[in-house]
Formats: C-alpha cells, sequence, structure tokens
C-alpha cells in the first residue's frame, strides 16, 4: 500500500535525524481489532538497530509521524507496537483510488512465461474425483498466475497409451458387439470406463479359474490369457499395426469427446495438449548428452542412471539394460520438449502427492543437465479427496465419476434451496441456471479453500450451506449486494467524509487484496484467495448490520456506502472467478 511507503519514508527519516541509522524495511501490519488504529509498526525489529525502550522509541516515531504526515491523526503504543490512527480523508481518497481501478489487484503487464499442467488423465476412464480436485487446483493457480502478472500457458499431458489403454480396447473388441456412444446414449469416456472395468472382473475369473487348476496367484496372474493378449496388443500398438492403431484411435476418440463435455461442464480449459503417445520416445538423446557430461553413469547391464545419493535422495534409473525409456525419461524429455515450444520461464506441475518423490528427482536431474529453468519448477502436490462412502478403485468401478459428482451437486443444490425456500420467487429456467452456478460454486469453493496439501473429506450437503465458509453463502451476499445497488440513486462526488469504523474496516479488507492475489501466486495456493473472500464477505455482513446503506440520515452516507457495497461486490466476482466460480446476480 502506497500509505506504508510514504510511513516507512518518514520512519527512514526520522532514524536518520535521531539515530544515524539508514533503514528501508519495516515490519507495517493491521491494527488488531482490540486495539485503536489502522496500521502498526513493529518497533520490536528495530531494537536490534537501537538499544532503547520500545515504548519509548514507538512514542517518539508516533509524535514524529502524528506531525509530518498529514493522513495521521493520531497513534498509541502498546509494549513493543505502534498503532497509527490514518484519516477520514485518507480513507476517502482510497475509496475512490479503488474505485476508479479498473482492473483493481491485477498486475497488467505479464513478464514471466510460465507452463501450468493439470488433469493429465488416461483415456481408458472418465474424470473422477481426483481429477476434480486436480483440474480446480490447476485451473485456479492459473488464473492467479495471471492476475499476478505472469504470462500461463495452460497444458495437460493426456496419458493416451500402454497397457491400460490395451485393457479397455481389448474387452471392447471381445465383449462390446460393436456398441458405440451413440448407439448406448453414453459418453464416451463413460463407455470406454466400463470396459476397463470389465477387463478386470473377467481377468479376474481366469486367474481364479488356473488357481484351482493349481497354478499359485503370482503365477496365474502371469498366465491368464486376457493379460497375454493385452500385451500382444499393445506391442501390435507399437508396431504401428493399423487395425490396433485404428482401433485405438477410434476409442481414444469417444473418450476425448467425453472430457471435452466434462471440462465444459466443470469449467476449465486448456492452451495446449500433449500426448504420452507422441511424448513417450522422448528423453533419450538427453540421457545420451547426460552420459557424455557425466551426470549419468551406465552399469554393467547397459541400464543407464544418476546417482542422487549425495542430495539425500537414492540412485535412479534413466534408461533400461534394453534402451527403453522409463517414465522419468519421457518426463525429462517432455520439459524440456515443452520449454522449446513456449520459451517458458518455469513450469507448475499439478500432481498428487504420491509422486512427490518423482518430482524432486526430475526437478533435481533438469538441474544437474544445467537447464536454467529448473529454477523455476514447482510441484502443486494435493491430497486426495475422500468421500464419506470410502476410499475409490477404478479398475472395480467405484470411482466416483466426475460428471455424476457434477451432477449430484445440482442435485443438492435443489434440495437445499428448495428447503429453505430461497428461490420460490425464479421461474423454472431461473432457477435450473441458479442450481448448476451454486451446486458446481460449492463444489469448487468447498475444495479450493483447503490448503492443496491437505486431504479433504468432502461433504456435498455441508458444502452447500448458505452460512458458514461456503460457496453458496458468499454467493449469496453477492446476490444481496446487486439488489442494493439496483435501489441506489445516482451516484455523486463525496469530497469530504466521517467514516463509520465498520466503513473503515472494509475499505482496510479491500486494500489487502491486491497483496493476497501475489501471496496466492507466490505460494501457488487457492485457498488464500478463497479465505480472503469469506473474510471480505464476514466484514460486509457485519458492516451490513450495523450500518444502514440505502436509509442513511445523510446523502453522502448513502453514496460511500454504495460505493463501498459496489466495490465489495466487484472484489467477490473477481475472487471468485480466480477460482473458477461464478456469481449469480439475483439469488
Amino acid at each position: 500500500m502506497q500509505i506504508q511507503k510514504k510511513l516507512a519514508s518518514a520512519v527512514t527519516t526520522f532514524l536518520q535525524q535521531e539515530h544515524q541509522l539508514h533503514l528501508n524495511e519495516f515490519d507495517f501490519q493491521s491494527t488488531r481489532k482490540e486495539f485503536d488504529g489502522d496500521i502498526t509498526l513493529v518497533v520490536f525489529s528495530l531494537l536490534r538497530h537501537i538499544k532503547t525502550n520500545p515504548v519509548a522509541l514507538g512514542n517518539a516515531i508516533g509524535t514524529f509521524l502524528k506531525n509530518e504526515v498529514e493522513e495521521v491523526t493520531d497513534f498509541n503504543v502498546v509494549k513493543g507496537f505502534l498503532n497509527i490512527s490514518l484519516s477520514d480523508a485518507y480513507f476517502l481518497s482510497e475509496l475512490h483510488t479503488i474505485t476508479e481501478s479498473k482492473n483493481f489487484g491485477f498486475s497488467i503487464e505479464a513478464s514471466e512465461k510460465i507452463m501450468v499442467e493439470y488433469s493429465s488423465p488416461n483415456t481408458n476412464k472418465p474424470l473422477h474425483l481426483g481429477h476434480i480436485r486436480n483440474n480446480l487446483l490447476g485451473y485456479a493457480v492459473a488464473e492467479i498466475l495471471k492476475a499476478s502478472g505472469k504470462k500461463v500457458i495452460k497444458t495437460q499431458i493426456i496419458n493416451d497409451r500402454g497397457i491400460h489403454i490395451c485393457k479397455s480396447m481389448l474387452a471392447w473388441q471381445k465383449f462390446g458387439n460393436e456398441e458405440n456412444p451413440e448407439s448406448t446414449g453414453l459418453k464416451g469416456d463413460k463407455l470406454v470406463g466400463n470396459y476397463y472395468v470389465k477387463f478386470d472382473k473377467e481377468y479376474k475369473k481366469q486367474i481364479e479359474a488356473l488357481q484351482a487348476e493349481g497354478l499359485e496367484e503370482k503365477e496365474a496372474k502371469k498366465r491368464a490369457p486376457l493379460l497375454i493378449e493385452a500385451k500382444q496388443m499393445l506391442q501390435k500398438w507399437e508396431q504401428g499395426d493399423e487395425e490396433v492403431v485404428a482401433l485405438w484411435k477410434k476409442m481414444n476418440n469417444w473418450v476425448y469427446e467425453g472430457f471435452k463435455e466434462t471440462y465444459k461442464n466443470l469449467g476449465v480449459d486448456f492452451d495446449k495438449n500433449y500426448y504420452e503417445s507422441e511424448t513417450y520416445l522422448l528423453g533419450k538423446d538427453i540421457v545420451a548428452k547426460g552420459l557424455e557430461i557425466g551426470v549419468f553413469f551406465k552399469k554393467e547391464d547397459g541400464s543407464v542412471w544418476i546417482d542422487l545419493t549425495e542430495d539425500g535422495l537414492d540412485e535412479k534409473i534413466v534408461l533400461r539394460a534394453d534402451g527403453t525409456a522409463v517414465y522419468m525419461t519421457q518426463d525429462i524429455g517432455t520439459a524440456i520438449q515443452r520449454m522449446q515450444d513456449f520459451a517458458a520461464n518455469g513450469m507448475v506441475y499439478t500432481v498428487g502427492n504420491e509422486q512427490d518423490y518423482h518430482f524432486k528427482v526430475l526437478f533435481l536431474i533438469l538441474k544437474k543437465l544445467d537447464f536454467a529453468w529448473a529454477e523455476n519448477l514447482y510441484h502443486l502436490s494435493y491430497g486426495m479427496v475422500d468421500l464419506p462412502s470410502g476410499k475409490m478403485k477404478s479398475r472395480e468401478g467405484t470411482v466416483v465419476d466426475a460428471d455424476d459428482l457434477i451432477f449430484e451437486m445440482t442435485e443438492t443444490a435443489r434440495k437445499i434451496s428448495s428447503e429453505l425456500g430461497k428461490l420460490d420467487a425464479y421461474n423454472e429456467a431461473e432457477k435450473e441456471e441458479l442450481y448448476q452456478k451454486i451446486g458446481l460454486g460449492a463444489l469448487k469453493y468447498y475444495i479450493l479453500k483447503v490448503d492443496p496439501k491437505k486431504r479433504i473429506l468432502f461433504n456435498p450437503e455441508e458444502s452447500v450451506d448458505f452460512q458458514g465458509n461456503t460457496g453458496p453463502f458468499i454467493q449469496y451476499t453477492y446476490a444481496r449486494i446487486q439488489s442494493i445497488l439496483k435501489k441506489a440513486p445516482k451516484s455523486i462526488a463525496v469530497e469530504a467524509y466521517i467514516f463509520h469504523e465498520k466503513e473503515k474496516a472494509l475499505i482496510k479488507q479491500l486494500q489487502l487484496y491486491p497483496e493476497t492475489i501475489q501471496q496466492a501466486a507466490s505460494q501457488y495456493s487457492p485457498a488464500l484467495i478463497a479465505n480472503y473472500t469469506y473474510d471480505l464477505v464476514k466484514e460486509f455482513n457485519s458492516f451490513y448490520q450495523n450500518v444502514s446503506i440505502l436509509g442513511a440520515d445523510k446523502t453522502e452516507q448513502i453514496h460511500v456506502r454504495v460505493e463501498l457495497s459496489a466495490l465489495v461486490a466487484n472484489v467477490i466476482k473477481s475472487a471468485f472467478a480466480l477460482l473458477g466460480i461464478e456469481v449469480p446476480e439475483q439469488m
């Protein structure tokens, strides 16, 4: 904030005059609510430079500021904290400055270029609850980074090859009777996912039959005809067999259409898709170069490794003895390819915390290979999402489907809104639109308000509560403000004003928005934006309950309070847009 810079400059002048000190950094904080004041200077931090009594120093600085800085009207010292009171003129100026800022909170000029990867699904099943958290986090972080002044490329790598894909293909070939999304009425990703589950069921039957013939379970799993056929199909795909490749393309296209619909419903998008079928051979040439410069070493069997024991990690294989790549190989190659494609300065990988070690190794390898951008790689690690019903397993068909959950959230919003009578005044079309906004907003907010690293137990009904730290509560406050603004008189310029404490508190909360965006970007944490918005809404509701807006005694009070209300609404809408959440104009 500008006032902090002005106060810091004044304190510097005081220290130079009184103590011959040349400091330029000071610890300013918002004044705690139990004390008088608007901004607090932590005097304790100065005591390492000045050997004196903190209260005496605080009083001396406070007296100087009151005499030299026109915005400072009073001060008090509590132990080592100098609480500074600011003038009504200052708050009025801040109110108008925020109002006139077209992109309040946003840094417009993009400097660094950052790639954000999220979603990255497999084409053998539909997106599930875990993908929802991944997508919501990745999308929100990308939007927050943009707002903080970065140029952002949103990307995903689609895992469209491998044995799991062949399992779905083989099961459809054997049991599908040529059915397709059109003939079944199913989304393509759901149809293909059903055959992944079908493969597992039939595979288990074969294992049990082989065990009944006397084979051990481990051996039975290897000899099951379905698995052998799936491996043969993968080999044929790698050899470019026309029939297998045609089936692979057909079924993958079904899945892509299904994904497209889910992404649209979820409100996320991508600038660039990468496909594992096109990237899985990348990285081998880098391994060869790494061998030459001594980053990697070769074992007797011909496999290539990197020794990271001095870095507190283990040895890691990067190329098998037969010359085939491992996941690490292609991740190295894909990272380099992406940086070349977009000349990016860094990248954020949105991947669950079960891959923490993998990314430590990947980033360290890229640093040792001397890529400057490797310093700007970040693993946005997140915990699992559980439902009260328990753990999910995709091959057994117990996964919570993303589309089903989105539908359930709309239905939950319908049920709770009906019980509360919230939408009785609306027609059916308006209700349906609102149910979707409320349901999806509830889902997104419930997930994004939690620190990404924490595991979540997601409760649909709790998330649609119209009270407390929920999406619908914030949406409802936004709609309430819109109702006030519709009835407000035409605005006039207010040149002087005496502020109520609740009005000041609201302005101070609004001032924190730009800083919160920067913090959320640096910490890759949408939770900071979500919880800031909740705090802003709580502050507005306290203001709403303590002062009259449209019924205020004085004309200037009405105009200032309407202006304040409009600003709160704008920031709610802006902050929720960063989280991918829509706000209804009425509710």
